[in-house]
């Protein structure tokens, strides 16, 4: 274990900004399965935070606004839709999960297909912009079975 990571459940947990959070909330849940386990809220800005958990990993989600750190981001439509990252899921199914991301409104951007390294996935945009990628390859397998990328 690296000394400067805690020996948590996931050291890792990424944070999206969104609008309407309660909304992305509920479309996150109903289009990802993404399942909240905890909001803070203040009377006048609504939720201000949120963690959602999907399996062993979290996301963070909150409003966007014009704080010190919310002026260092910005929202997909101020960039011309485009995104500077995405997230990566690992999902039993992909088929399922593409059939139920699609009925809930998610913007395809990369057809379901299989993955010329393994695994079959799909990518796609959430209710506000941001880049989803959902897949069945599991680069925790192959780093326990001791596989090793080849350039």
């Amino acid at each position: 274990m690296s000394l400067q990571s805690k020996n948590t459940s996931a050291s890792l947990i990424p944070c999206l900004r969104y609008r309407d959070v309660a909304a992305a909330i509920d479309w996150l849940g109903h289009a990802f399965g993404f399942e909240c386990r905890r909001q803070y809220r203040d009377e006048q800005v609504g939720i201000t935070h949120a963690q959602l958990a999907f399996g062993n990993g979290m996301l963070m989600v909150g409003p966007v606004v014009d704080s010190e750190y919310g002026q260092q981001l910005r929202q997909p439509d101020e960039i011309g839709g485009k995104s500077t990252q995405g997230i990566y899921v690992i999902v039993n199914s992909a088929d399922a999960l593409y059939a139920q991301a699609k009925a809930a409104g998610a913007q395809i951007v990369v057809e379901l297909k299989d993955e010329d390294y393994g695994g079959r996935g799909f990518t796609c945009r959430d209710i506000e912009g941001h880049l989803w990628s959902f897949g069945t390859y599991d680069p925790w397998a192959d780093e326990a079975a001791g596989s090793v990328a080849q350039a």
